[in-house]
C-alpha cells in the first residue's frame, strides 16, 4: 500500500499512541492529538504531533479515536458519525455504540433484543434502593459503577458472600466516598465459570473472519488479588468465528452495521457448562489488548486499518498461536497520588539491556535524546509482549524480554497466561465453546 495519512485522535487521555507508533515505523505520515494537558508529552519522540485535530481532518486519509470519552462526556461516536456524513473514512464509534460501554443498562438490552442470554441485573440510581435490594434478595453480586466513574477501575467490586453483606458494606462505603460523582450503578449475579473476551473487528458492514479472543487480568497481583486497575496484562489467541462468536457478537453483526460501526468490539463474558454469559461491552480498542494484537498481527497493520474504515473487505494474516502481553508499571499506579509519582516515577528512565525492542510497546512513554521515559502521570510507561505456539512458550518470551529491562521501582504481574494453562483452555474446550471452527 502506498504511503497514507492518519491522524490518531486521543480525546480523553492519551491511550492510542502504540497504535500510532507502530503505523509510522510502516512508512506512514501520521499526526497524532492529545487533548489532556497532563499526557500531551506521552508519544513525543515516537510520532509526530498535532496541536488541533480539527485542522488535520481534510489532510487525513483515515481519523483514528481511540475511546468513547471526550474529556468527561461520552461523544466520540457522534464526531465519528458526523465525520462520516462529510465523507471521512473513520476509525471508530456511534453515539449508540458508545452507549454500549455508558450505560450498562442499555447494554443489556441490546443483548436481550438480539436474543443473547443475559445474567441477572439491575439498574440503580440511588445507594438506599440497591442496598435495599440486596438485603431482600441475597446472592453474591458485582458492583459496576455507571458513567464517567466506572473509569476509576477500582470501583468495580466482586461480591464473595452468599448472603451479599459485603455488597451491601461495599455500596453503604461508596454512599459516602463517591455519592457526589457515581450517577448511578448496575447490581450484576456473580455467575462462576472462564472469563473470556470475543475480540471482533467490524468494517462498516461485516466482521472480518478472524476473531480474537483474550483473558483480561484486572488485579494488581499475581493470583487475582488486590485492587482493580485498568488491566495489568492479556493473554489471547486468534480463531474462526466459533461457537463464543456466534452466540455473542455474532448475533449483533446487522445492528452494528445498521449503526455503521467501525473499529474494534469486545464482549466479556462468564462462560460455563451451562451457558455463555456477557458481562460488558468495549466498543473500542481495549488496553493494552491492542498492543498485544498489534504484535500478533504478521500483515500490515495500517493497510488493515485503512481498509477496514474504508470498508475493502480487510484482509488479516494473524500469528497462529499464543499471544501474551504484560503491563510493566511504576508507583504509585494504580492510585493517585502526585508527591509519590514526584519522587519515584516522573521521567524515570527505561534501560533496555539489548538492543532489540522485539515485544516492547509504548503506553506512557516519551523518547527524550534516544532514551526512553516515563511520560504524563499515570505510571504505565510499557507493555512488554511474548508469543508462541503454546501459552507456555509466549510466557516464556514475554517475562524473557522483562528480564532485559531495567526501570526504578518497577513491578508487573508474573502469572499473565496463567490460568490458561492452569485448566481455562481445557474447560473452554470440554465444554464446546471453541469447536471445529477454531484455527
Amino acid at each position: 500500500m502506498d504511503a497514507r495519512n492518519f491522524l490518531f485522535c486521543s480525546l480523553d487521555a492519551a491511550l492510542v499512541g502504540d497504535l500510532a507508533w507502530h503505523v509510522h515505523q510502516e512508512g506512514h505520515d501520521v499526526k497524532y492529538y492529545i487533548e489532556a494537558e497532563g499526557d500531551r508529552e506521552i508519544g513525543d519522540g515516537f510520532v509526530p504531533k498535532t496541536d488541533d485535530w480539527r485542522a488535520e481532518v481534510e489532510w487525513a486519509d483515515v481519523v483514528v479515536f481511540d475511546d468513547i470519552w471526550v474529556g468527561s462526556d461520552v461523544g466520540t461516536g457522534q464526531l465519528a458519525r458526523e465525520l462520516r456524513e462529510h465523507g471521512k473514512a473513520v476509525v471508530g464509534g456511534t453515539p449508540n455504540t458508545d452507549r454500549l460501554e455508558d450505560d450498562r443498562g442499555y447494554a443489556m438490552e441490546i443483548l436481550e433484543q438480539h436474543g443473547v442470554t443475559t445474567i441477572e441485573h439491575h439498574i440503580f440510581e440511588n445507594f438506599d434502593a440497591g442496598i435495599q435490594h440486596v438485603k431482600e434478595h441475597p446472592a453474591p453480586y458485582v458492583v459496576k459503577p455507571l458513567g464517567e466513574v466506572q473509569n476509576v477501575k477500582r470501583l468495580l467490586y466482586v461480591g464473595n458472600e452468599d448472603d451479599g453483606s459485603d455488597v451491601v458494606d461495599v455500596l453503604k462505603a461508596y454512599k459516602k466516598a463517591w455519592g457526589h460523582r457515581m450517577k448511578g450503578f448496575q447490581l450484576q449475579r456473580k455467575v462462576e465459570g472462564v472469563e473470556v473476551a470475543v475480540c471482533g473487528f467490524f468494517d462498516g458492514e461485516a466482521f472480518i473472519d478472524q476473531v480474537n479472543f483474550n483473558f483480561e487480568h484486572k488485579k494488581l497481583f499475581p493470583g487475582n488479588i488486590g485492587p482493580s486497575t485498568g488491566e495489568m496484562g492479556t493473554s489471547m489467541f486468534w480463531a474462526g468465528q466459533n461457537k463464543l462468536f456466534q452466540e455473542t457478537l455474532g448475533k449483533l453483526e446487522d445492528w452494528l452495521a445498521e449503526e455503521g460501526y467501525v473499529g474494534s468490539i469486545d464482549i466479556n463474558c462468564i462462560v460455563n457448562e451451562n451457558g455463555i454469559y456477557p458481562l460488558e461491552f468495549t466498543p473500542r480498542f481495549g488496553y493494552p489488548t491492542i498492543a498485544l494484537q498489534e504484535e500478533s498481527i504478521e500483515s500490515s497493520t495500517a493497510a488493515f486499518f485503512y481498509d477496514l474504515a474504508h470498508g475493502n473487505d480487510p484482509e488479516l494474516e494473524v500469528h497462529n498461536g499464543y499471544q501474551v502481553g504484560v503491563r510493566v508499571v511504576l508507583p504509585p499506579f494504580p492510585f493517585d497520588d502526585e508527591r509519590t509519582y514526584d519522587e519515584n516515577s516522573r521521567n524515570a528512565a527505561v534501560v533496555f539491556q539489548t538492543e532489540s525492542r522485539e515485544g516492547i510497546h509504548l503506553e506512557d512513554a516519551k523518547k527524550v535524546d534516544g532514551q526512553w521515559r516515563a511520560a504524563g502521570d499515570n505510571g504505565m510507561p510499557i507493555v512488554v509482549t511474548g508469543k508462541g505456539d503454546t501459552m507456555h512458550a509466549a510466557r516464556e518470551q514475554a517475562y524473557g524480554r522483562i528480564d532485559d529491562i531495567v526501570m526504578p521501582n518497577m513491578y508487573y504481574r508474573d502469572d499473565i497466561g496463567e490460568r490458561w494453562i492452569d485448566g481455562d483452555g481445557d474447560r473452554l474446550q470440554a465444554w464446546g465453546y471453541l469447536g471445529p471452527a477454531d484455527s
